[in-house]
Formats: C-alpha cells, structure tokens, sequence
C-alpha cells in the first residue's frame, strides 16, 4: 500500500513538472537508445556477414599468389591437379586483369576474372539469363563472355545481351550469359566482372599469373587435411623465393578462421562502443540527482508537514527513491522505443537481420533502474533526515 501511494505521488510531481521532468529524463533516453541502437548495429552487422559466409560455406578456402617470379608461377594445370587432394570438392582459379570495352560513349575500362566453370559453385552466383562456363570453353579457348548486373545494364540497357558481340581490347567475344546483382560481398562483388574462360582471359591479358585460387572443401571436417596439403606443396615450389622474401609468397586464409577473427573483433567494437554509449546513461542519473535534490529543497515543506502528522523516515525515503527511479524507467523506456525503432530502420535499409533483442532491451531497462534507484538515494536519504522542526520553521 505504502509503495502504491508512493508511486501516486511520484507521477503527480512529474506530471506538475513535465518541462522538467522530460528535460532530467533526456539524458537516460540518449542513453538508454544509444546503447540499445549501437549494439543492435554491431549485431545486425555480424549476423549479416555471418549469413554471407554462410552462403558460401565454412568450407571455403582461398589461397593468395604473391609471388614476384617470373619464371616459377602458378600455371592452371598446376591448380587443378589439386583436385586429387583428399576432400576437396571443387577449384576455382582466378587470373585478374581489366579490359577496355567498346561502347557508344567511347572505350571503358572493365574488371575482367579468368577462371573456371567452378566459379558459380564457389561463389554461389546464380544467372538471370543464358548459361555459365562449361569445361569445353575452358579447354578450346573460346572466346565467351559471363557479364555481371551492372556491366550487362551499362552496355546493352534493358536489350537482351545473350549472343551479343562485345569487344574486349579489341578483340569480338560472344556474351553467353548474364548474372543475377549480387551486392557487395566478402568475395566482392560480381555486378561489375566480366568473366571469361581462364584460358582466354590468360591470351587477352597476356598474362597467366593465377592470382587466386579457391578451394572449397567437400564437408568442414576436411578442412585441416586440405589446408595442410596446400601449404606442402606450395611451400615446396616457392621454396627458394621464399628463404629470399621477407614478406609471405603465399597466404592461405579458412573462411571459418576468417568468421571467428572478425567475430572477435566485432565483439570487441560493439562493446566498447555500448560502454561509451553508456556513460551518457551515468551524465543522465547524475541529472536526476540534481534535480531530486532540487525538488528535495523546494518540498521542505511538504516533508515538514507529512513528518508531523507521522510519516516516517523510511515512508519520505521511499517516496523520493520511487519518484527517482520513475524519472529514469520511464525515459529508460522512451530510450527502448526509439533505440529499437532506429535499428530496425537501419536492418531494412541495409537489408541486414535486426539485432534488437530480449537481451539487449532487457539489459538496458535494468540499467536505467539501477542509474535511477542509485543516484536517487543520496536526495531520497536527504529528505528522509530532514527534521520536521527545521522544516516548519523555514514555512
């Protein structure tokens, strides 16, 4: 009853003060949304890169060519011997370049990949129109082309470009097929590539430097065992460049290792950030003392009189302490709504997961409590003290 009543009054006095009352809550709902809205975002952005690489699976593995050499390179028949490597699903080598291509507004550079018809399962890119690299294209040097999104947009508008010609340096290469926009991913992306059979790409860039190669593995399990053949061979044939560089020939990167790192650090940021967000929730309850203590002054009189007529020091204590912790909830969950809402704003633009969660709204809530209940003890404990003799006679 005692509680009941005290939380009555409490609403009364903010609802005299709402000016005020809104203005010491300010800073527990910058906090509390800041808090809410920063970690939300650290979530949302690993739960998004999470499901990318989940696209492409933890089995990926990607091997970087840093070699300098002019004369010992990694050559596509070299590659794709590493098929008879236990456990190993498919390879994608990759020789990277650009090429200028013939439009109606003059030349432009594009991003051109030679690789293999492994590259769609590797990469999970889906078609939209024509047909993918076959093994035949590959082996007989055919001079085809796979266009991204945009490229196939910025060349042929909304036309069909299946069996269009496009030239490439020059050179008359046959459009077999357009891929589906793909955004930006952690393999980059495929809106703006040209692909082309390595073979030809190797003839058009003049060039046959794979720069990278993927692995993807045929389960997880497997995953080691590859990594540890790969590093043997490689190891064994940049071995004399290798006691010669001071920087790595190669580099051989686990997607899943990958996944854990940037977990890490993700984890890392997000908490450090809502910390920070955090201590705009401790400038908030610092406010709501001052206020109370304010209030503490203004209502001597009304604590003088309700001591009496017999309320005790733990009936005033109370009192100030709920008022207090009332200011801080409810800005705590004015902070919730709008923290919520702007980071399901941001997943939608971003086309990310929402990391709004039971935890993290719960948590700040009991946060808020806690700022309120603690910095409203010292004006709470001072109306308490307050003695009904000093109090009537500053009437």
């Amino acid at each position: 009853m005692l509680i009941l009543q005290s939380l009555q009054m409490a609403l009364k006095q903010i609802f005299a003060r709402k000016t005020r009352s809104f203005l010491t809550m300010l800073g527990i709902i910058i906090g509390v949304a800041s808090v809410i809205l920063l970690v939300s975002l650290g979530k949302s952005v690993s739960y998004g890169v999470n499901q990318q690489l989940g696209d492409l699976g933890s089995n990926l593995i990607t091997v970087y060519n840093n070699s300098t050499s002019k004369t010992n390179q990694l050559d596509l028949q070299e590659v794709m011997e590493y098929k008879d490597i236990e456990g190993v699903a498919h390879i994608s080598p990759e020789i990277d370049g650009s090429a200028n291509v013939l439009t109606d507004q003059g030349g432009k550079a594009f991003s051109i990949v030679g690789t293999n018809e492994q590259f769609k399962q590797v990469h999970g890119a889906k078609l939209a129109k024509g047909r993918f690299l076959s093994p035949v294209d590959v082996d007989n040097n055919q001079k085809i082309a796979i266009i991204g999104h945009e490229v196939a947009t910025e060349l042929f508008g909304f036309g069909n470009p299946v069996n269009q010609t496009i030239k490439l340096n020059g050179y008359n290469y046959k459009v077999v097929g357009v891929l589906k926009k793909s955004g930006e991913s952690l393999l980059g992306s495929t809106d703006k590539q040209i692909i082309l059979p390595i073979t030809s790409a190797e003839r058009l860039l003049k060039n046959q430097k794979i720069n990278t190669v993927y692995v993807q593995a045929s389960s997880a399990d497997k995953v080691n065992f590859v990594i540890s053949i790969l590093k043997s061979r490689l190891s064994l044939k940049f071995e004399n460049e290798t006691k010669n560089s001071d920087s790595p020939v190669f580099q051989i990167v686990n997607q899943k290792e990958l996944l854990d790192t940037f977990d890490t650090v993700n984890a890392l940021l997000t908490n450090t950030l809502g910390a920070i967000a955090a201590i705009s929730l401790v400038v908030g309850g610092i406010g709501i003392m001052n206020i109370m203590l304010v209030s503490v002054q203004e209502r001597t009189k009304e604590i003088g009189i309700r001591k009496a007529l017999g309320a005790k020091r733990s009936t005033i204590l109370i009192q100030f302490l709920i008022e207090s912790a009332v200011i801080s909830v409810t800005g705590g969950i004015i902070g919730i709504v709008i923290g919520s809402l702007g980071s399901v704003l941001f997943s939608a633009v971003a086309d990310v997961p929402s990391g709004v969660s039971v935890g993290v709204i719960s948590f700040a809530f009991i946060f808020a409590l806690v700022v309120g209940v603690v910095f409203g003890i010292s004006p709470a404990n001072k109306a308490a003290r307050c003695k009904p003799v000093d109090a009537l006679a500053s009437m």
